[in-house]
């Protein structure tokens, strides 16, 4: 990845803003038939915050009616309306978590569904360019954010505001002389949580793009444990590792610092608040214009007032957050299709007299004028063996990632069966394909599951016999559960030529009209290759099929073999007409069969 499209990259994961529109509609046209639960729960949290402004009234009137009068009957009824509305508003709370949560979890359940499904279609370019660490945040940590606007965030403000503006009457009602002096401080206040929230949300962004970068790097360095380890990275990446553990640490201890001025700050504001109740209430007091209930009463308000101000400072965090979470989610979900069905795209019958495949003048770059494959074309008929060959880089594996439209050729055309291949629908086109690459994918789960993944509606029968053809049943009859013997995460339970030998077993399961083989036997001993030579034989026998290999000796029955140098095409013949030829194949052949035809030393490639 370039600079350039890295700090593009980086810079979506830093984007956000507290609220925005497009995304709140969009977000909200997830919510479904979830609203009427969502509408529920803010009635329910207006109630629950109404219930809790009736409080402090019931102390006033206590205290000025009845304990003032030495009422005991009036005294416990009061008791008892206190206990029954405590009781109500805990109900109503718990009413409406429940339903938040689960409204909120529905919501995310969706939107984990349409991600994950959205990466399933996307094309290989796209992973190429985004690291899957980075993607597995989408789906796990953003996702989450979403569900806090949801399950606490969005509604839960609702009940602040009501909670706020409810006390503000009600304290205006009681007594407005102390209502305006308890307003004094409310710019104090204001200034405050505007500085707190500007100064928050920067160290929010920085600390979601940390995340990202870390959890890329954790990713990276767990899938290549292998690698890491066997060159003594170890201690390297721990540094590298703790260089941007460290950052986000500092990070996160900057917002808890701010944090940690913020709420005393509340709390102190709260204090002077409550002091000037307790003076010009006090005074008013004095001088019989305030009874003893009426100052008790403000003070809890007062108490009361400054909870949900905190709880609002916490809630803007939340949507800041949500926001952020949504674009990046957003982002993957309105990420274009490179490779997709084309209009049109259905079934057609095959031309009878076309080759089943054709290379027409292919020119193909993964970037822009870095040209892999250069006027490329070939034809391969039905029931032919064609072998590729050539130095790395000589872009072999590219006419393989191209057979099965992982990429689509800027110049050129590519037929199989007389159709461009770009207007067969991608799941009919790669249901032909069955392909075994040297670097081998086992999933975890079991080895039957592992054989059946082409074709998951295979009997068990079907699977012993595949396994049978390719000899893996050798050593899967020797593991305790043989073919349900559990597999985990990347086969790390098997040696690489079990592997292997999985990767064919699974690849001939499906019976493709296309068989693939980019150097699947380089990880295989010697025995077992000549084994599945001889079960390449066979299951080859009418069937189209295309090889790559480095070793020389795994190709020569091929019926053709097309030769590869820096992009191009340059002979092509049957093993014996390329060694008569005298050329690339001849001088191939020569550097892994030197002591066969008498050179003492290898020559170089044109």
């Amino acid at each position: 990845m370039s600079d350039k499209t890295k700090k593009t990259s980086d810079d979506r994961d830093v984007m956000g803003k507290a609220y925005d529109s497009v995304l709140a509609k969009r977000l909200w046209g997830y919510v479904g038939d979830q609203k009427l639960k969502l509408f529920l729960a803010v009635v329910l949290l207006i109630m629950g915050a109404a219930t809790e402004l009736a409080g402090p009234w019931l102390s006033k009137i206590a205290i000025d009616t009845y304990i003032a009068n030495g009422d005991m009957p009036g005294l416990l009824k009061i008791v008892a309306i206190f206990i029954v509305v405590a009781a109500v508003s805990a109900a109503l709370r718990w009413s409406q978590v429940y339903l938040t949560g689960e409204a909120g979890q529905i919501i995310m359940y969706r939107m984990r569904r349409d991600v994950f499904d959205k990466l399933q279609k996307l094309s290989v370019p796209y992973f190429d360019k985004n690291p899957v660490g980075r993607l597995m945040t989408r789906v796990t940590s953003d996702v989450q954010a979403l569900y806090e606007l949801f399950g606490s965030g969005m509604v839960a403000i609702f009940g602040d505001v009501f909670t706020l503006a409810g006390i503000m009457i009600v304290m205006f009602v009681i007594n407005w002389k102390l209502a305006l002096l308890t307003l004094t401080v409310i710019p104090i206040l204001l200034a405050v949580t505007f500085a707190f929230r500007k100064k928050v949300r920067d160290l929010y962004r920085q600390t979601r793009s940390q995340i990202s970068n870390l959890n890329g790097y954790l990713q990276e360095n767990i899938t290549g444990m292998r690698v890491v380890q066997l060159f003594g990275r170890e201690d390297h990446n721990y540094n590298r590792f703790q260089e941007q553990n460290s950052a986000l640490k500092n990070t996160y201890l900057d917002t808890i610092f701010f944090y940690a001025l913020f709420f005393p700050g509340v709390e102190l504001i709260s204090a002077l608040a409550v002091g000037a109740i307790i003076w010009g209430g006090g005074t008013m007091m004095i001088g019989g214009t305030v009874t003893v209930g009426t100052l008790v009463a403000f003070l809890q308000y007062v108490e009361r007032f400054y909870r949900p101000v905190r709880d609002l400072a916490e809630k803007y965090n939340i949507l800041q957050a949500a926001m952020a979470a949504a674009e990046r989610v957003f982002h993957v979900l309105d990420e274009p299709i490179q490779v997709a069905d084309q209009a049109g795209s259905s079934e057609q019958s095959a031309r009878l007299d076309a080759p089943f495949i054709e290379f027409r003048n292919v020119w193909f770059a993964y970037k822009t004028d870095e040209w892999i494959l250069q006027d490329v074309s070939f034809i391969v008929r039905e029931g032919e063996s064609i072998a590729v060959v050539g130095a790395t880089g000589a872009g072999k594996t590219t006419i393989i990632s191209l057979l099965q439209r992982f990429y689509d050729i800027q110049q050129g055309q590519i037929l199989i069966k007389g159709r461009d291949i770009r207007e067969y629908p991608l799941a009919e086109l790669r249901a032909m394909l069955g392909i075994v690459l040297q670097d081998v994918f086992i999933f975890a789960g079991n080895i039957a599951d592992n054989i059946r993944y082409g074709k998951p509606e295979a009997t068990d029968t079907e699977v012993e016999e595949a396994a049978q053809l390719v000899f893996a049943s050798r050593f899967i009859e020797k593991l305790p559960g043989q073919l349900a013997e559990p597999v985990v995460e990347r086969g790390a339970t098997l040696s690489t030529g079990q592997r292997q030998l999985l990767a064919f077993a699974r690849a001939l399961l499906r019976k493709p009209e296309l068989l693939i083989l980019d150097e699947a036997t380089a990880s295989i001993d010697t025995e077992t290759e000549q084994l599945i030579q001889q079960a390449i034989g066979r299951v080859l026998t009418g069937r189209t099929s295309i090889i790559i290999a480095h070793r020389l000796s795994t190709i020569q029955s091929c019926d053709r073999i097309l030769v590869m140098h820096h992009g191009k095409l340059r002979e092509e013949g049957s093993h014996d007409e390329l060694l008569k030829l005298g050329g690339i194949y001849h001088r191939l052949y020569r550097l892994q069969f030197g002591h066969a035809v008498g050179v003492d030393a290898a020559p170089t490639l044109p």
